[in-house]
């Protein structure tokens, strides 16, 4: 029986998923909205954290650039790394961090690490992930047959970027979790784990909604428009990084 079932990665994060989230039996989130800094997700983690819900930061760095950009879930990260820099760059800074490090939808649409990226970098990625929302079916079964490939752990999320889709999914463990280092560190030393999600009618309408709403967070407009000014929160040459990954910055 899963002692802690967690939804490991979602995009949204107020009092109405905190509450869907513990309706739906969760025990914890991973919070990684797009484009925000670690002080402002930690923050916000901590507000929506209570007994019964445990809401750990995370960030998915977008490295690369916009057409040859990798997603990389990062949980456990002690200091910020900003989006669009290489991602050797991001690997090590993970790695230098002892963050626990999540190939998440690999080998989808043009947004994910491919077999070879993670070929690459096996030993610094902690899991794959199986099972997204926003996959066919077919997406599915190859991220298993990635996680087999490399023997990595595997993990699932809502992957939620609409509040509806919170606790669609999630990763269930044998063991209970009271703080976020502890999670970290199950995911770095691979605890056992087992995948799961909803089905019926309802989970498909729910999967059809996060697809449609992909088209609008992938395109080029909104992404030049909010981010590329180099003025945004994350962008490696925003002042809050010092300068630090001037020399690994693609824009």
């Amino acid at each position: 029986m899963d002692r802690f079932r967690l939804d490991a990665h979602v995009k949204v994060l107020d009092e109405t998923v905190a509450e869907r989230a513990k309706a739906r039996g969760l025990d914890g989130l991973v919070y990684a909205p797009h484009f925000t800094r670690l002080p402002d997700i930690r923050e916000r983690a901590a507000e929506f954290t209570d007994d019964d819900l445990l809401v750990v930061p995370g960030r998915e760095v977008f490295t690369g650039d916009w057409r040859n950009r990798k997603h990389v879930l990062a949980v456990g990260l002690e200091a910020p790394v900003p989006d669009f820099i290489t991602l050797e760059a991001a690997m090590a800074e993970f790695d230098r961090q002892d963050a626990a490090v999540l190939a998440p939808h690999p080998e989808f649409a043009t947004v994910s690490l491919e077999a070879h990226d993670i070929r690459a970098h096996r030993d610094r990625i902690h899991a794959v992930e199986v099972y997204n929302p926003k996959h066919f079916a077919t997406h599915n079964e190859r991220a298993r047959e990635l996680a087999a490939e490399f023997e990595l752990p595997a993990f699932g999320s809502s992957y939620a970027h609409l509040p509806g889709t919170v606790g669609e999914v999630w990763t269930g463990f044998d063991r209970r979790f009271e703080t976020a280092d502890e999670l970290v560190a199950a995911l770095r030393e691979g605890v056992p784990r087992g995948v799961y999600h909803r089905d019926g009618p309802r989970h498909r309408l729910r999967c059809m909604a996060e697809f449609g709403h992909l088209f609008y967070e992938n395109s080029w407009g909104k992404i030049d428009r909010l981010f590329l000014s180099g003025t945004e929160p994350t962008h490696p040459d925003h002042i809050a990084y010092d300068g630090r990954f001037d020399d690994v910055s693609v824009y």
